[in-house]
């Protein structure tokens, strides 16, 4: 079928009212001209591919909406599938964590999170978007090593990002500024939050026992598997050198521009959070994604904590990126694709998987469609195919 006379967005440029045929899931031909009998008719939307995405927070809190109020994991993943469909996003990578004693409690025990990976590989078949997961390892807790590795040996893994949230570090090496925010949010006094982020150090140090051993465990873990691997939070040149060292390909969220030119430099693939990039500010006081990316330092956009930022992000960058939105949309779409291993999807070419989406770009932008293998999994109702079609 003939999706005829949208804007269509390749990885070099951008199709004034073009067309693009679908076969058999995947894209067949590409046409620079208005195509007659369309199963569906653009008038001038844009058509992008399905965005990539490396990273989204969202599964622990539609699972857990509330602090010990569970949902039935169906449920929770599908209402997680519908949200990130109607973002246009057609993989999706739901990172979860493995910490019992972290600030989301029990949700990450070994148990709930091995079940939440569980349940999103066995309802593959009925979800619509493709869903993948993003294992995130506290390298200070090596009691995950076990559950981690079992995971990655069943197939269950798709993604393993080294993470350290120790206060001092990474994205809290500001502790009067961390200490502050723990007060706001939770209404403690400051010397009460001081005591609780002490209390969290010593907790850190104390549980972290051989961290090189572990490091180098997890590493080859993923080696024999083919199970990519990324750094997050880096925040110097040292830790930059150390996971690349230990096989990493990402350096997912830098916090600082530094450690972004030095992923860069040793080959690594940069990743910052759209709602970043959309607001032009981390909200933790570090690196912002839009700096990043005027600098040349920003590879991958990820949805983080919100899906619906990736398409206002992409346009946003667009004003600023060399390439316009074809250079802001390779941040999430083309580029985790290649990060990740994902040669079939993420650019609009021929014999390309067909997920693409349909967007009015005008104010923040809006997605009207999403295709997955030339199947819609969304819709608004406002571009509508062909009854043939």
């Amino acid at each position: 079928m003939w999706l005829s006379d949208f804007r269509v967005v390749t990885p070099d440029a951008v199709i004034e009212r073009g067309s693009v045929r679908i076969e058999a899931g995947r894209i067949a031909e590409i046409a620079r001209a208005p195509m007659p009998g369309a199963a569906m008719t653009g008038d001038g939307l844009l058509l992008m591919p399905g965005f990539v995405d490396m990273h989204g927070d969202m599964v622990e809190r539609e699972v857990e909406p509330r602090p010990n109020v569970r949902m039935p994991l169906e449920l929770g993943l599908r209402d997680l599938d519908r949200r990130l469909a109607a973002a246009g996003v057609t993989t999706a990578y739901a990172a979860v964590s493995f910490h019992p004693g972290s600030a989301y409690g029990h949700i990450r025990h070994f148990d709930n999170t091995s079940a939440i990976i569980r349940a999103l590989k066995a309802m593959g078949d009925v979800l619509k978007v493709d869903h993948k997961v993003h294992a995130r390892f506290e390298i200070t807790f090596p009691d995950a090593l076990r559950v981690v590795e079992g995971l990655i040996a069943e197939g269950a893994v798709d993604l393993v990002s080294l993470t350290d949230h120790t206060p001092g570090q990474g994205q809290y090496r500001d502790l009067e500024a961390h200490v502050a925010r723990i007060a706001r949010d939770k209404g403690l006094s400051l010397s009460e939050a001081e005591g609780e982020v002490s209390r969290r150090i010593n907790e850190k140090r104390g549980a972290a026992g051989d961290m090189a051993a572990t490091l180098r465990a997890i590493s080859d873990t993923c080696r024999a598997h083919g199970v990519a691997l990324a750094s997050h939070d880096d925040d110097t040149v040292e830790k930059v050198a150390l996971m690349q060292g230990l096989g990493a390909g990402i350096s997912e969220f830098p916090v600082t521009v530094e450690a972004a030119t030095e992923a860069r430099a040793r080959g690594l693939a940069t990743a910052m959070g759209a709602p970043n990039a959309l607001r032009g500010k981390s909200y933790s006081g570090n690196l912002s994604a839009r700096d990043a990316h005027g600098a040349g330092l920003l590879d991958i956009m990820a949805s983080d904590y919100h899906p619906s930022a990736l398409l206002p992000a992409v346009l946003e960058l667009a004003k600023a990126d060399p390439a316009g939105l074809a250079g802001s949309a390779r941040l999430a779409t083309l580029n985790p694709a290649l990060a990740l291993g994902l040669m079939d999807r993420g650019a609009i070419a021929p014999g390309m998987l067909a997920d693409l989406l349909i967007a009015d770009d005008s104010g923040v932008g809006h997605v009207r469609t999403t295709l997955r293998a030339g199947r819609k999994i969304y819709s608004d109702g406002s571009v509508m195919l062909a009854r043939a079609a």
